[in-house]
Formats: structure tokens, sequence, C-alpha cells
């Protein structure tokens, strides 16, 4: 019984997850089902506790998702009513990052210093890669995470693809592949309240165990030399000059290089960055994992059987399954909130810390999950970050070269607003559901260069403009609900975005190989910052996605 909703700030919108739709215990399918119920579970507090109550939650971990318990539901819930808030006035995060001037070694924290590191990653969940991947490459690289590290029972959704990543920057074997996979099915199903239904292949068709993935990953780690700091919080980081010093709560010091905040959405770096500011959007995930579903060959990569309605005081557009619950045997429940933002990805704000991860807002804003932008996403970064390391050039300016604007991400915020569920007197209830098949048919019309890079996250301006093309020839008639769904200004920011996904896509066909060639001339910071131009290019525009 899950819902997945995206919310706005101005308003209740729902959106489809792309990877957390299904879920798999050893080798059989277990679905996620989604009933329509709105995020506060606790209107219903007799059936939700009893159903909380009565699963174990000694296996719980860090990361979003992580927890299990009936109280974390609750505490959950009040994050959200004080996102929701109507206060204008925005309490100022506690300061975490300050920066010192002078040396580090001339300070009275040198004598404290436990140890020293190339780089230390905060938050392990999703760090351990990152960490893994620089450790390759002949880094010293320590982790800190608040609990024990390891991953959640629950599996992830991907496609082999993108798991090849993590072969191709050398923390797993392609062996260990088949070992982390519990469950392969296609193929998948995308359906839209009665317009129809597409079935696609071989897209985010695995069902990959992480407990099995951060085990496999961690023994690399630390047969590479990395160490991990296994329930030790960060408390504040001090920037000096020569070093970026961690201070945990428990007491220890230690000094690196870089620091890398891989710490998610709630990371208190980027809290504090962002100025306490509210997300434009939110991802939220309510529902359970269970047994007892009778089809496990084929999985759905978003289905829709309803048409905006309303739900209490919100308006709603859910993409669910439903079973009776009755037939099913829950294992475990799922919920969390994926915030996202506008002015993303998240330059760096300091000397010597860059974001990782969820913590950069890298994801799309239509989909949460931080694993698949990860995997696309690592060898650049990992590269990126020791050519930085190897040449200090750690201030903030270098730094946030590999967190760069990307149009392709700021593209997908048309999407988000053209699926928020409103309540307009000229548009009909059944919108979102026509506007989705009309696209997705049109994808589909074009083929699998169009179609599956979308489906996995990736926008190109080719295929975009090939699908919005045909969606005005095939349906001309939805054009008057788009404009006043969307709306004008909107409209015209997201124009400019595509201009400049063009633009990209442009710079990294023609004008990369007329330039690459004279790096060898350039001095080494010229050569660090054109090389990151052009990572930014071909990944702002999707062109790192092969078939």
């Amino acid at each position: 019984m899950m819902l997945l909703q995206l919310h706005s700030i101005n308003g209740l919108v729902s959106k489809y997850p792309k990877r957390s739709l299904l879920v798999h215990d050893h080798g059989r399918r277990r679905d996620t089902a989604h009933k329509r119920l709105c995020f506060k579970m606790l209107a219903l507090p007799s059936r939700t506790q009893r159903i909380m109550e009565s699963i174990s939650v000694g296996g719980e971990v860090g990361g979003a998702g992580g927890a299990y318990s009936y109280s974390a539901l609750k505490r959950l819930d009040q994050l959200w009513s004080s996102i929701c808030s109507a206060k204008t006035v925005v309490q100022e995060p506690q300061k975490v990052v300050s920066t010192n001037p002078g040396s580090f070694s001339d300070s009275e924290l040198a004598g404290k210093a436990l140890d020293k590191f190339d780089v230390i990653v905060c938050g392990g969940t999703l760090g351990i890669f990152i960490a893994t991947a620089l450790s390759s490459k002949g880094l010293r690289v320590a982790i800190v995470e608040k609990s024990v590290l390891k991953g959640r029972e629950q599996e992830w959704n991907i496609s082999r693809k993108e798991l090849l990543e993590l072969v191709k920057v050398g923390i797993l074997a392609e062996k260990d592949i088949e070992e982390i996979t519990a469950a392969k099915f296609n193929p998948n199903r995308c359906g839209f309240d009665g317009k129809g239904e597409i079935w696609v292949k071989d897209i985010l068709n695995l069902g990959v165990l992480p407990a099995k993935l951060i085990e496999i990953v961690k023994n690399r780690f630390v047969s590479l030399g990395g160490v991990i700091f296994e329930g030790c919080t960060l408390s504040t980081i001090c920037v000096y000059e020569d070093a970026a010093v961690t201070l945990l709560a428990e007491g220890n010091v230690l000094s690196s290089s870089l620091i890398i905040d891989a710490m998610g959405n709630f990371s208190p770096i980027v809290k504090q960055i962002r100025h306490g500011r509210k997300p434009d959007g939110v991802c939220l995930v309510v529902g359970s994992c269970a047994r007892g579903f009778s089809n496990n060959s084929t999985s759905d990569v978003i289905y829709s059987s309803s048409s905006i309605r309303q739900v209490g005081e919100s308006v709603v557009q859910c993409f669910w399954e439903g079973v009776p619950l009755d037939n099913l045997e829950i294992q475990r429940v799922i919920y969390g909130i994926f915030p996202t933002y506008r002015d993303s990805p998240l330059p760096a704000a300091f000397n010597r810390v860059l974001q990782f991860g969820d913590a950069s807002g890298i994801q799309s804003p239509v989909s949460f999950g931080g694993f698949g932008s990860l995997t696309r996403h690592l060898e650049r970064l990992s590269s990126g970050i020791y050519e930085a390391i190897s040449s200090n050039f750690l201030d903030s300016y270098n730094l946030s070269l590999l967190n760069p604007y990307m149009p392709n991400l700021s593209a997908s915020w048309l999407f988000q607003r053209a699926m928020s569920a409103k309540q307009l007197p000229n548009v009909p209830p059944d919108f979102i559901n026509e506007l989705l098949y009309a696209n997705f048919q049109s994808m589909q019309k074009l083929g699998d260069p169009v179609l599956r890079p979308f489906l996995q996250d990736v926008v190109q301006f080719g295929a975009l403009a090939k699908t919005l093309g045909l969606v005005m020839i095939s349906k001309p008639q939805i054009l008057p609900s788009i404009f006043a769904q969307v709306g004008f200004p909107v409209l015209v920011d997201w124009s400019g975005h595509f201009a400049m996904l063009g633009f990209y896509t442009f710079l990294s066909t023609f004008a990369e190989p007329v330039i690459r060639p004279w790096l060898s001339a350039f001095s080494p910071q010229l050569r660090y910052q054109w090389k990151r131009r052009f990572e930014a290019w071909k990944y702002g525009a999707g062109l790192d996605y092969e078939l």
C-alpha cells in the first residue's frame, strides 16, 4: 500500500516514482502496492499503528528510507508539517561550516587531530561509492557514518547498464552484478487510466539488494586502505587555507584536503548553504513492501488508475497499484521525503567542501532516485575530484565546476509543473493522464533512442524536440490545457533552458573536438577547468547516455 507524491509548496501535487515502485525478496518479486491515501497516515492511526508495530524494526539503517518504525514515521510527519507551514520567516539553520584564516598546522586543533586523510566522506550509504572510487585511484579516504554502514533490506530498481558504470570505475567486478541481483523482470508497463498501455523492456528491470551491494563495496573500500568511523556524528567543519578539519560529536578531530558531503537532502551543510529555504518540490513516499502478489514476471515503471481528484484539503493525482490488503503479507514499510530545488545542482559554497549525490541535487526533479543518478555521474565526479586534489584546485570556484549548471535537469522542471495536480476550470481532470500517454506514445513511435533515455531520467535535445513536435501534431487539442496548467512565465523560463540544451548539444558535438587537442598547451589550472566544461556540456546535454 504505497503512495508516492511530489508536492509543491504552493499546492499539493502527485508524481510517479522511478526507482521504488518495485522491490524483491530472494529472487521473487515483491510489488509495492499503492493505496489511495494522503501522506498523513496518522489520519488512520489505529490501522497504521497496528500494521507498523507488528513488523520488526531491528534492521533499521541510515540513509533515506532506512527507518521503519512508527515513531520514526511520526517524526517525519512533523518534519513534513514544518515544511508545509505557511511561515514566511525561516529559522536560520545551525552553522556547521566555518572558514578560518591561516594554516591548520598553526591552529590549536593541529595537536588534537586523530588522523589525516586526502578525503573525508560524510554519509556512508551513498558515500561509500565515491569513497571507494577515490580509494581505487590511490587516495587515502575515510567515511564518517552516524549509524552502521550497511544497506537496507528493500531492493533498489535499476538497469544493468547503470550497474556497469560501477564496474567501469573499478568498485565492482562484473561477476558481482549477478550476486547482488535478486530478480529480473520484463517487460515493464507504463499505463494511464484507461488511455492505454505501453510496454518497454530492460528498463529498471533488475531488483538489486542494497545490503549485499554495500557489503561488497564496503569490503573493497577497506581492502584499499579506507577507514570507516561508524557510530560517529559530524559536529562542525573548520576550513583553513591548507586543510578542512572535521570535528565529530564524539570528540575526535580529523583533517583532510577535501570533505565530501554525502549526507543527502537533509544534510546540515546543505541547510546552511540554502539558509533553510523551503524546497520547490517534494517527492513523498508512503507505503509498504509485501508478499502475496500473483504476477511476478512483469513490473510497472509508471501506472495511473485515476484522474485528478480531491482528497481531504488536497488536490491529488495518484499513481498506484492496489490489491486487497487481506492478500498481502507486509514485510516492511516505506516512507520518506525527497525535496528538490530549481537551483540545482548545488555549487560549492566553501573551499574544500563539496556536495555529492542527493546533497548536490544532481537528481531529476521528476524522480527521487539518488542511486541511478549517482551511477551515471560517478566516473565524471571521481576523476574530477581526484584531479582537483592532486593539483590542489580546492577553492569553491574550481569545486563548483564539478556540480555545474545542467540544462537537461532544469528542462525537467516543465514536466514537474505539467504533472502537478490543480483545480483549474479550463483543464479537464484527466489532463495529466492524457498528456503522459500522449508523450509516451510519441516516444514509443520514435523508438528506443528517444524512449529509453527519457525513462532513465536523461533528457536530450533531439529526443525532446521530436517528442514535443509529434505531440503537437498528433494531439493539438491538448495544447490549450498545457498553457493553462503550466502558465506563461514557466514556459518562458523553460524555453531558455531548452535553448541551452540545444546549445550544450552543439558545444559538446562540435566545439569540444576542436578545443580538446589544444589542452596540452594550457596551464594545469586552465586544463582542469576546460575538462570540467567539456563534462558539463556532455552531461548537461544528456550525451553521456549511450544505447
